[in-house]
């Protein structure tokens, strides 16, 4: 990979903001916001800069703290206070080659204590954080990446600290039934007692499985399968209102599912995700996941698609209950154009890659619609229910805001990612880099870059005050790879992939028989 060292007039060498291009728009409320592109270089180099500029502020601030409260210029520890942002950081640290912070987050990394925190655990979030940076870590740097390493003993420590947070975690599976506790406390290793969920329970497989097969300790994939098989053969019937979609609500006590609502959401939404990147990982051990990613799919597509009375032009995924439709959709849920694209190309199902590039368009629209050009956190398109408020912006743009947050998160990106990847448009680059330059413009603060209150607000409505570790790990990742030279971690357009990215965006080697 092509190494970027030049330097731009915008990114990471103003205190405050990204400057933009001197011919840029300046008046386009509501129209959306378009820059001319720079060459790809340039445009890659200025994503670099921004994560050098979030970095040095968390780094001068927070570390090794879980967050930056870049405002405050201050910390917070919402994740076990293991230091969340410099794991999460490592794998972008990585594909952008920034030599110096990786040998500081692999220094670090060795004297995390992952069997104490005076938190409370989240298996899910741990695993796809945690667990999932080191791994990626350990496959770039004993892979094609080697050179980046200052100390070999910082690589190996990488499977190591693995090893030991699996560990820390797998009581949770001593269930009844095998399907875990989500919330721990380590202190006494208990857990809540409660039920667990169609994501958290479902996002576990990628990480373990990855760490089984480079230790050669099944014990932890056969953990997170045995977790699987309820939600691949899921009981009662009436939890599946249609094949391949599920409940949320799981019952730790005999794996059955206690409801049948969800959709392509928050809590559901990373289960449908690795359903196809198993398959990608291992298409041999993991065909009965692309089954079920299939009938997902194509019950997606016959039941849930819904275009909005104002927009018809428009394709959005309703969430339902039972066989009830919810016409409300949300950032996170933005990710499944992306997913579509995915398996369409891994299955070479051209109607699949058709359909995600419909839901890409659609979550673009919620981004140009706004007055900061940044899609909302919750938004719906149900015309009996459109705030008095908000219809003239309904009759325009095909969508009104439930939740106006922006919390820096990845999906609309991502998907533009992949549409990118499969396509060659580059209008899915253009795309991408108007949301950075917005998001940049809109989020940058202080010593680094907050959640903002109100997306359709010029200026984004005020600060939350929180960095969050997947800023490092998602956005800026994306944000990066759409614009960066070929490299082999790259998704392929032809479907052949040699790594697969776990929700959090980390790059996994997919199995070859051998680690």
């Amino acid at each position: 990979m092509t190494r970027i060292k030049s330097a731009v007039a915008f990114g990471a060498l103003l205190p405050t903001a990204l400057c933009l291009p001197q011919n840029a728009p300046t008046d386009l409320k509501g129209h959306g916001k378009r820059y001319d592109m720079p060459p790809a270089e340039e445009r890659a180099q200025a994503v670099v800069d921004a994560f050098r500029t979030a970095w040095d502020g968390y780094y001068t601030y927070a570390f090794p703290n879980d967050e930056l409260k870049p405002v405050s210029n201050s910390f917070s520890n919402s994740r076990n206070q293991w230091g969340a942002s410099a794991v999460d950081a490592l794998s972008t640290a990585l594909v952008m080659q920034q030599k110096d912070i990786v040998n500081q987050i692999i220094e670090y990394i060795p004297t995390i204590n992952y069997f104490q925190t005076p938190t409370e655990v989240s298996l899910f979030e741990t695993t796809i954080r945690y667990l999932g940076g080191m791994l990626a870590g350990y496959d770039f740097l004993s892979g094609p990446l080697a050179d980046l390493a200052d100390n070999k003993t910082n690589v190996d420590a990488l499977l190591t600290q693995s090893q030991n947070l699996a560990n820390a975690l797998s009581y949770a599976f001593d269930t009844p039934s095998g399907v875990p506790y989500n919330n721990l406390d380590f202190n006494n290793r208990s857990n809540d007692g409660g039920v667990n969920g169609l994501a958290t329970v479902g996002t576990l497989v990628l990480e373990w499985v990855r760490l089984s097969d480079l230790t050669g300790n099944t014990t932890y994939a056969s953990l997170t399968e045995k977790a699987e098989s309820y939600l691949l053969n899921p009981s009662p019937p009436s939890s599946e209102p249609w094949p391949g979609l599920l409940g949320m609500d799981i019952s730790p006590i005999n794996g059955s599912f206690l409801d049948a609502h969800g959709g392509w959401i928050g809590g559901a939404d990373s289960f449908y995700e690795y359903l196809i990147k198993m398959y990608v990982y291992d298409p041999d051990r993991y065909s009965t996941y692309k089954d079920r990613w299939v009938l997902a799919a194509d019950s997606t597509i016959a039941h849930l698609t819904s275009h909005p009375a104002p927009r018809p032009d428009l394709t959005w995924v309703a969430m339902y209950d039972g066989q009830n439709l919810s016409l409300v959709s949300q950032h996170l849920a933005c990710f499944d154009g992306g997913n579509f694209i995915l398996g369409g190309q891994v299955l070479r199902k051209q109607e699949y890659i058709d359909y995600g590039l419909e839901l890409v368009n659609g979550c673009h629209e919620t981004y140009i619609a706004t007055a900061t050009g940044i899609g909302p956190e919750v938004f719906g398109w149900d015309s009996a229910d459109v705030p008095a408020d908000q219809a003239a912006f309904f009759n325009k743009s095909g969508f009104y805001i439930r939740n106006a947050n922006y919390q820096l998160r990845p999906e609309v990106i991502e998907s533009f990612y992949y549409a990118y990847r499969a396509t060659g448009d580059t209008k899915y680059q253009q795309w991408a880099w108007d949301a950075f330059l917005a998001i940049n413009a809109t989020t940058r603060v202080g010593s680094g870059y907050s959640s903002i209150e109100n997306v359709n607000v010029e200026g984004g409505g005020g600060f939350t005050d929180f960095q969050e570790s997947f800023w490092f790990a998602e956005v800026l990742k994306y944000s990066y790879l759409i614009h960066a030279p070929e490299a082999e971690w790259q998704v392929s357009k032809g479907g052949n992939n040699a790594w697969v990215f776990n929700t959090e965006a980390h790059p996994f080697k997919v199995f070859s028989g051998s680690s």
